[in-house]
């Protein structure tokens, strides 16, 4: 997990080369497409999410996450489908496919397999295979969502990707020896979070995914409890449930705030008015800068710091950040349900 960490940022290049490859002919036609559905389930529903987070500023047209079987009912030719699963075997993702293909829609599959990997096939579907070798579907971030993303600026959807590509894996490259170090920033978050819970805070958009991303990967590699919101809810709802409890709130809650250059004025405001009040009920506060100018070069800047963070938690806790057992008892639980 540690190598396939820090390896992110060939990840991205090589996924955006893939899909750089793909036969323009094989793609569908910008002028055609009403709107995008992303599927995913698990892995591949957050990688939907970075999808949506990076193209909600500047798409052409809408951007709609669905992480189970059940699409819109205004899908159908005009729409553009990305189906993005680790296994291909993701039932809910499967089973949306096959609909999209009776209705008509255009569909892009990324995969490494699995009976998505054969529809596609057989149904001569482009399909941009995910790369075998990596060790747990949350560390192959890099080659679920690029790829789709790097097709939306092939046919007209996005602009500025390759460029903001480049950007993102020249920054990864210059901070993952400094995080991975028991000496670098993600060694002293993790060193300040101890044995706390960490809450993570992002504002909206890249940076709430961001925060989703720090929640899941301190979960699953560190088998560690960590809780996220994001801004405007953060500042609306969730601070009026610190009135009470601080005696306790104090002794077990580190807040972790992830902030950008590109942020809303409104969102520097609210940043600001919760670490003042939040300052006497949390175990403390952490505040992470993404010195980044794109939006996908954000996000992907504040994963690797989750990522490397989560890698030193488990380390400290002498955990193994790979294999998640519960997550096999919970699926054996079910089927005999």
């Amino acid at each position: 997990m540690w190598d396939a960490t820090a390896s992110l940022p060939e990840q991205i290049r090589e996924a955006a080369h893939g899909a750089a490859s793909l036969e323009t002919e094989s793609l569908p036609r910008a002028a055609g497409i009403s709107a995008v559905v992303v599927l995913g389930a698990g892995d591949g529903a957050f990688a939907s999410e970075v999808v949506r987070a990076v193209s909600e500023a500047s798409a052409r047209v809408p951007v709609v996450v669905v992480r189970d079987r059940h699409l819109p009912t205004w899908v159908g030719p005009s729409t553009l489908v990305l189906a993005i699963s680790w296994s291909g075997d993701s039932q809910d993702t499967v089973v949306a496919v096959k609909r999209t293909i009776e209705l008509g829609a255009a569909v892009v599959v990324v995969s490494r397999g699995g009976e998505l990997a054969s529809i596609a096939v057989d149904a001569a579907l482009p399909i941009l295979v995910v790369p075998g070798g990596i060790p747990q579907a949350r560390a192959a971030l890099g080659a679920l969502c690029v790829p789709p993303l790097v097709v939306l600026e092939r046919i007209g959807v996005l602009d500025g990707v390759s460029s903001a590509i480049k950007e993102t894996c020249s920054g990864l490259l210059a901070r993952r020896d400094e995080l991975a170090s028991d000496h670098g920033s993600a060694a002293r978050v993790a060193r300040c979070i101890g044995r706390s819970i960490p809450l993570i805070y992002g504002s909206s958009g890249v940076a709430s995914v961001a925060a989703m991303r720090w929640k899941y990967q301190v979960n699953e590699n560190a088998k560690t409890p960590a809780f996220y919101s994001s801004l405007p809810d953060a500042s609306l709802h969730e601070i009026a449930g610190w009135g009470q409890l601080g005696d306790v709130t104090r002794q077990i809650v580190t807040l972790i705030a992830l902030r950008h250059r590109r942020e809303d004025p409104a969102a520097v405001r609210q940043f600001e008015f919760i670490s003042e009040a939040l300052d006497e009920v949390v175990a403390g506060t952490v505040e992470l800068w993404s010195q980044a100018e794109s939006g996908i070069a954000i996000l992907f800047d504040l994963v690797l710091s989750a990522d490397f963070v989560s890698l030193h938690l488990a380390r400290e806790a002498g955990v193994d950040p790979g294999p998640v057992p519960i997550f096999t008892e919970m699926t054996d639980a079910i089927k005999e349900a």
